[in-house]
């Protein structure tokens, strides 16, 4: 049976502090919580020398698109500059991590499939000022 239509609006989740990073946040805007089955779409903020270090889920890949800024993101140990309307595809196993380098705060989408399980192998230490609950 199909979920129920939802529309969220950007003021109607919050965005929390990211785990180990630094200057970034995150909200769920669709995912199981509203009824949404099969994936989960989170919106993504980086303030200006935020930082999410290099990290790899080896069972889930990513579909991401850069909403506003410009960021610097690695992806298998290659560096690449990426702005608005830029559209990334991590992989399962691929090692990556995202900094702004820039004046500008920077939002993306980032698209995962709903699994019973999310894991996260961290290969980078948590940078300076990180976020650690």
């Amino acid at each position: 049976m199909p979920g129920e239509a939802k529309v969220v609006l950007p003021g109607d989740v919050a965005a929390k502090p990211v785990a180990r990073a630094r200057g970034a946040s995150m909200a769920v805007v669709l995912g199981p919580d509203i009824g949404v089955p099969n994936f989960i779409t989170r919106r993504f903020f980086l303030a200006p020398g935020g930082r999410i270090p290099e990290h790899r889920h080896p069972d889930l890949e990513h579909e991401q698109v850069v909403i506003r800024g410009e960021m610097t993101i690695s992806l298998d140990g290659h560096e690449r500059v990426v702005g608005p309307g830029a559209a990334i595809f991590i992989p399962a196993g691929c090692p990556h991590w995202y900094e702004n380098r820039g004046q500008e705060p920077v939002e993306f989408l980032c698209v995962v499939p709903n699994t019973g399980s999310y894991a996260t192998e961290w290969l980078e230490d948590p940078p300076a000022g990180a976020y650690t609950p």
